[in-house]
C-alpha cells in the first residue's frame, strides 16, 4: 500500500513549502497567525521529504505574503519555497533567499544609535559566507543568524 500525504487544495492563498523541520510555528508566529486568525491554515510538521529528509509545510487560505515577509522567512528557514495560489493553480513559485540588506529589524546592540531617540532605523548588510552574518550599518557590530532570528521572533521591528 502506498503511503500518501493528503492536505486539501486551496483556492486562493499561499503555500510555504520546504520549511526546515519544526519551523512552522516560528513562521506562523512571525506572520501573526498564531492565536485568532480569519485565515484557514493547514500545517504539516516534520513530514518526510526527499530533499530535506524532514520538512514542514504551511497553507494559508486567503492571504499572499509580501516581499518583506519572504525575507524574514528566509532567515528562519533558508530552504523554503513560497507558492502563490489563485483559483486552485500555482501562479508564482519562488525560493526564498537571504536579502542583501535587512531593514526594519531592531539592532540587538542596546547602545546602537538606532536604539535611542535619534531618527535612524537599523539596517543590516547581510554577509553571506559559511556563517551568515548581519552587520549593522550604524554601530558596525556583526550578529549571527541565530541572534537575528531571535530578534525577529520576538517581533522587535521598527
Amino acid at each position: 500500500m502506498e503511503n500518501t500525504l493528503r492536505a486539501r487544495k486551496i483556492k486562493d492563498g499561499t503555500v510555504i513549502d520546504h520549511l526546515n523541520a519544526n519551523t512552522a510555528f516560528p513562521v506562523l508566529k512571525l506572520l501573526g497567525l498564531l492565536g485568532e486568525t480569519q485565515n484557514v491554515l493547514t500545517v504539516l510538521i516534520n513530514v518526510e521529504s526527499q530533499k530535506l529528509g524532514r520538512k514542514d509545510l504551511i497553507k494559508i487560505e486567503g492571504r499572499e505574503l509580501n516581499p518583506r515577509e519572504a525575507d524574514l522567512i528566509s532567515i528562519i528557514s533558508p530552504n523554503a519555497t513560497i507558492n502563490v495560489i489563485r483559483n486552485f493553480s500555482v501562479v508564482e513559485k519562488k525560493r526564498v533567499g537571504l536579502p542583501n540588506v535587512l531593514k526594519g529589524v531592531k539592532c540587538p546592540n542596546p547602545t546602537c544609535i538606532t536604539n535611542t531617540n535619534e531618527p535612524a532605523s537599523a539596517e543590516f548588510t547581510v554577509i553571506k559566507n559559511k556563517d551568515t552574518l548581519f552587520r549593522c550599518k550604524y554601530c558596525n557590530r556583526q550578529f549571527d543568524i541565530t541572534t537575528i532570528r531571535k530578534v525577529i521572533l520576538e517581533k522587535q521591528f521598527l
